[in-house]
Order: C-alpha cells, then sequence, then structure tokens
C-alpha cells in the first residue's frame, strides 16, 4: 500500500514514449519555419545536400541512358595512351586523331587506367558509369565546401545540381579529363581546409598533373603557403608540388625532356578560333596575334597584382583563426582561391565549352561574396549559363559573358575587406 499523501504514478508505455517523441518531433521540425531554414540557412545545406546528392545519381544515369553519347575527344585520349602502353615515351610521339597529346603526364596514367577498365576505351557506356561516378564525387566535394563555410543558401544547390545541361553533358556525354582535373582541385581544397597542407598540395599537384588549368588557382595559393606556413614551409610545399611533377613526367623527361615540357606545359598554345566561346566578337587575326595575348596576360597578372594584399588579408586571417576549427573561416580562404581563378578564366586566350568546369561550382559562391541583390546575382548565374549553352557562340553571347565575369570581379573587388560580421558568426559557432 503506497504511503499516505502519496499517489501511485503509472509507469509510460511505450506507446506513450513514441508518441512524445513524435510529438517534439513534429514540434521541432515539421514547421514552417524549419521548412524555410531547409532553404535559407547555411547551417542547413547540407540536408539538401545529401538529398540533391541521391536525385542526382538517378538524374546522371537517366541521361546515360536517354542521351545519346557524342564521341568529341575520348577516342583521342584512349589513342594517346595507347602510345604509351606499347612502349612509347618520347611525348613527340604520343598523337590521337585530335592531333598531339598537351596534357601533363598524370593525365597519362589515369586514362592509362581507365583504357584497361573500359576494355581499351572501347565500352563506352561503362566509361560513362565512371564519369558519374567522378560527377557525384566532385558534387559532394562541392557541397562540403558549402556546408562548412555557410557562405550559400541551400536552395542554391538546386542551381548548381539541375540548371547546367552543358555541365552534365560535359561529364557524362562527352568524357572530357577536365572534371577529373577539378576532382583532384577540390579533394585539394577541402584537405586545405582541414588544415591537412601536406595531403593538399599532393592532390593540388596531381590535379596540376591532369590538366594545368589547376595553375589559376596557383597565385591565391601561394599566398596561402606564405600565411600560414611560413617561408620554409612555403618552400617545402613548393617542393612538393614541383617533386610530384617530376616523379610522375620521369619516364617522359628521361626520354625526351624538351618534348615532354613544350607538349604538357605550353602556355604559348594556340587556340581554334571556331571553338571560342568567350572571343567570337573578335575577328580572327586580332584573335591569333601574339600581341593580343601579351595584352591578356598583362591584364591578367595586373588583376592579380591588384587583388593580392586583400587576399594576403584574408589568408593571414584564414591562418591566424584556423586553429579553433571553426568552418566559417574557410571563407577566408575560398575566397581568394576562386577569385584568382575566376580571373584567369576572364582573361583566358580562350575558353573552349569543356572549360566551364574551371569554375562552374565556384560561381554561386563569388556570387554570394559581392554586393549585388539575390536577383541580380541569379541573373548574371542565368546569363553565363545562356552563354555557355549557345552554340555555337555569337557576338552577343561572348561579350555577355565578358560582362558578367567583369561584373563579379568588381563586386568582389567592391568588398575586398574581410566582411565586418564574420567575427560576429565565429562567436555563434563556436
Amino acid at each position: 500500500m503506497a504511503p499516505p499523501g502519496k499517489r501511485h504514478r503509472a509507469p509510460s508505455t511505450k506507446i506513450q514514449v513514441i508518441k512524445g517523441r513524435l510529438s517534439k518531433f513534429q514540434a521541432k521540425y515539421l514547421t514552417v519555419d524549419f521548412a524555410k531554414r531547409l532553404v535559407f540557412d547555411p547551417s542547413l545545406l547540407w540536408i539538401s545536400a545529401i538529398l540533391l546528392l541521391v536525385a542526382e545519381l538517378f538524374v546522371n544515369v537517366l541521361v546515360i541512358h536517354r542521351v545519346p553519347y557524342t564521341e568529341i575527344d575520348w577516342i583521342a585520349y584512349m589513342q594517346e595512351v595507347e602510345g604509351v602502353v606499347n612502349g612509347t615515351w618520347d611525348y613527340s610521339k604520343l598523337k590521337g586523331d585530335t592531333g598531339p597529346l598537351v596534357y601533363p603526364a598524370g593525365f597519362v596514367y589515369i586514362f592509362t587506367i581507365l583504357y584497361y577498365i573500359t576494355n581499351y576505351g572501347k565500352n563506352i557506356r561503362l566509361a560513362q558509369y565512371i564519369f558519374c561516378g567522378f560527377y557525384l564525387i566532385t558534387l559532394a566535394l562541392v557541397f562540403r565546401i558549402y556546408s562548412k563555410s555557410r557562405k550559400i543558401p541551400p536552395y542554391m544547390l538546386i542551381f548548381i545540381c539541375c540548371t547546367s545541361y552543358r555541365v552534365h553533358s560535359i561529364y557524362v556525354l562527352r568524357l572530357f579529363n577536365d572534371p577529373v582535373a577539378m576532382m583532384f582541385l577540390y579533394f585539394a581544397i577541402n584537405l586545405f581546409m582541414e588544415d591537412y597542407w601536406t595531403l593538399g598540395s599532393i592532390f593540388y599537384s596531381l590535379a596540376v598533373s591532369i590538366k594545368m588549368n589547376i595553375l589559376l588557382f596557383a597565385p591565391a595559393l601561394l599566398l596561402a603557403y606564405i600565411a600560414s606556413q611560413g617561408i620554409y614551409g612555403t618552400v617545402k610545399h613548393l617542393s612538393i608540388c614541383a617533386g610530384i611533377q617530376i616523379i610522375l613526367g620521369a619516364p617522359f623527361l628521361l626520354t625526351n625532356p624538351v618534348a615532354y615540357m613544350v607538349g604538357s606545359f605550353n602556355l604559348g598554345r594556340v587556340f581554334l578560333f571556331e571553338w571560342t566561346v568567350n572571343w567570337r566578337f573578335l575577328s580572327e587575326e586580332v584573335f591569333v596575334h601574339p600581341g593580343f595575348h601579351i595584352s591578356l596576360l598583362v591584364l591578367h597578372l595586373g588583376c592579380l597584382a591588384i587583388f593580392a594584399s586583400p587576399w594576403f588579408r584574408y589568408m593571414k586571417s584564414f591562418a591566424k583563426l584556423q586553429p579553433t576549427g571553426v568552418g566559417i573561416l574557410s571563407q577566408l580562404f575560398l575566397l581568394p582561391l576562386f577569385t584568382a581563378n575566376l580571373i584567369g578564366v576572364a582573361f583566358s586566350r580562350s575558353l573552349h565549352y569543356q572549360f566551364y568546369v574551371w569554375y562552374f561550382h565556384s560561381l554561386p559562391y563569388l556570387l554570394w561574396s559581392t554586393p549585388y541583390s539575390i536577383w541580380l546575382r541569379l541573373c548574371i548565374l542565368g546569363f553565363i549559363e545562356m552563354s555557355w549553352n549557345t552554340f555555337p557562340s555569337t557576338n552577343v553571347s561572348s561579350a555577355m559573358l565578358h560582362v558578367c565575369h567583369l561584373l563579379i570581379i568588381y563586386g568582389i573587388f567592391s568588398k575586398r575587406l574581410p566582411p565586418k560580421d564574420l567575427n560576429v558568426d565565429i562567436s555563434k559557432n563556436k
């Protein structure tokens, strides 16, 4: 018998416990406020990222099966690496249907692996599935960068995934080498953000060894090395990068060093006017003129010099605060990297359609680093997409692309000082 004055409390049943938990779940998550946060709150971006990755798997499989594959460079890639498979290490003798081999040694090794996996390059469907894997890995790496940095709202991931036919085409319908290089680059950026500088340098150098457009990130990365690693550390990491290039290129360097260096890192390469996306409004005579190339190089270097000082301030702040482990600090590291790449793209001697992946996944981040309204940011993104989807390019599409690039660069320059509210954001996320 229970003591006087005390009531006997019946034990809670499992059903009551479950109902209680469901009520708490409903009160916390099944609300209009939480639905809005899923769309607009950068801290919840990871939820949208997971859902979109699953959706992209099905979308890419559908594209592979429903949209015809278009042969552009895959056969040429296979022909080029087949020469190495047959024992030819002289770069000057490695050729395909589209011309001589013009990529560094890492490209040869990666595509030699693909050559064997795909039955000497004949199993195109298997190659498409492999590139689908590259696409999903790249997306996961990019989403992780965005989730850590908390810079863009989750709804922008839809624009990254669902609005670009061109990007899906580059990955699973064209099988270019550019996506492979960018995948290694995003691996490197994730490692740098987590303070794994040696591993990051290794992956960065591997990316360069696949295609040298990755060098467009180098000016900002050099400042990051100096700010975070000091002079000794900078020399160490530059040595790592250079050493990997030497190791990978050794068989070719020992056979014909001049042919390898000229062929794989040819900075004076002249592109075909018929494929240009960004300079259609020029005459072909101007397009191929050395004076035009030198002018672009001067403008490129001048723009980098203008941004160098604010970038270095960003990198010093990042190096000082990185030990706190707060993900939002990565904004200080990412903006100089992505901006340096954009500047390189904007002043490129020519852009071909597959080059879109060089900066496509960084565009939302760059646009959200400008002072423009959301509608103007989305309009700029739409006009860029329109320019890259205009085939063949026109005077208007090329000019529009340049206007969009310059608007982004100007917007970033106008906000070149670190945001005043960053310290507030850091304290909230500790």
